[in-house]
C-alpha cells in the first residue's frame, strides 16, 4: 500500500515520522509532496526511499490512501485537483477538524475519513481522534485505525464533539506547556531557584505524572488526593489555583470554539454544504 501525505508542515511531518519510527509503513511506502517542495526534499534528505513528487495530483495517481495536510481553506482546492485521479479503491483523509467526512464525501467518490493527530504522537503517545464517512469501506476504516494505534490510542469520535475533543487531544500540548512555562517563571521570580534547575524538574515532574497515569497507578483525583494532605503546604497552593484560575478553562473552550465556528462558516461557503 502507497501513503500519499500532501503537506509537509508541522503535522504532516508528525505523522509520516511518527508511522516510520513505529514501523507501521516503510520508506518505500511513501510519496509526499509540499506547496514549497523545499520541506519536502528536506525529508526526503533524512529518510532516502521516500518519493518526493511535484504536485497533489502526482501524489494521487500513485499512492492508495491519500493524507491531506493543509490548511481548512486550503483543502477544497487540494480535493479538486486530486478529483480526477480519485477512484472507489482509494482513501482521502484530511486532518483539520473544520473540514467534515461528509464535506469530503461530497466532493470524492472513494472512502473518506478525518484523523486529527496530537504532537504527542510524535512520542508515539497520546491520542488521534478518527471519524469515518458513511460510504468508507470496512478495509479502510481498520487501516486507518491500525495507522493511529501504532502511533498513538486511536479514539473515534462523533462529528458534534470534534472541537472539544480536538482541544484537549491536538492544543492540549500547548495549552499545557504555557501553563507549565508560567509555573517555572512563578518559582523563578518568587524564589532563589534558577531557571534552568525549575525547567529540569518540572519537566520531569510532567513527566513522572504522565508515567503514573499510563501505568495505572493513580487517576488524577487520587493522585490530587495522594499528594495534598491535609493542612499541608500543598493544600495552601491549591486554595490560589482554585481562586485564581476561576473560569479560565471554561473561557478557553468558549474561545476556542467561537473560532472554530468562524472556520466552518468559513468552510460551509468553499464547499456550500454544512458541516
Amino acid at each position: 500500500m502507497k501513503i500519499g501525505v500532501i503537506g509537509t508542515g508541522n503535522m504532516g511531518t508528525v505523522l509520516l515520522e511518527s508511522w516510520l519510527e513505529a514501523k507501521a509503513i516503510t520508506e518505500e511506502d511513501l510519496i509526499i509532496t509540499n506547496r514549497t517542495l523545499k520541506k519536502a526534499l528536506a525529508i526526503q534528505y533524512q529518510y532516502k526511499g521516500v518519493t518526493v513528487v511535484n504536485t497533489a495530483a502526482d501524489v494521487a495517481k500513485h499512492a492508495d490512501a491519500l493524507f491531506v495536510c493543509v490548511k481548512p481553506l486550503e483543502v477544497l482546492p487540494v480535493l479538486q485537483t486530486i478529483k480526477p485521479y480519485i477512484n472507489q479503491d482509494k482513501c482521502v483523509i484530511s486532518i483539520t477538524s473544520p473540514i467534515s467526512v461528509d464535506q469530503l464525501e461530497s466532493q470524492l467518490d472513494c472512502s473518506c475519513a478525518r484523523f486529527i493527530p496530537s504532537i504527542t504522537n510524535r512520542a508515539l503517545s497520546g491520542v488521534s481522534l478518527l471519524s469515518f464517512g458513511s460510504q468508507c469501506q470496512s478495509v479502510w476504516k481498520e487501516t486507518i485505525t491500525a495507522l493511529a494505534n501504532s502511533m498513538s490510542e486511536a479514539v473515534i469520535i462523533e462529528n458534534e464533539i470534534t472541537r472539544a475533543a480536538s482541544d484537549i487531544v491536538s492544543c492540549g500540548p500547548a495549552f499545557f506547556t504555557y501553563l507549565a512555562r508560567k509555573f517555572i517563571d512563578g518559582a523563578v521570580q518568587t524564589t532563589k531557584i534558577d531557571e534552568e534547575t525549575a525547567r529540569i524538574l518540572t519537566e520531569n515532574m510532567v513527566i513522572g505524572l504522565g508515567d503514573l497515569l499510563k501505568k495505572g497507578i493513580y487517576t488524577l483525583p487520587t493522585l490530587q488526593e495522594k499528594v495534598m494532605v491535609k493542612g499541608g503546604i500543598t493544600g495552601e497552593g491549591m486554595k490560589i489555583l482554585e481562586a485564581e484560575t476561576g473560569e479560565m478553562f471554561e473561557h478557553l473552550f468558549i474561545a476556542t470554539n467561537e473560532k472554530f465556528t468562524e472556520d466552518i462558516e468559513d468552510v460551509e461557503k468553499q464547499f456550500r454544504t454544512r458541516y
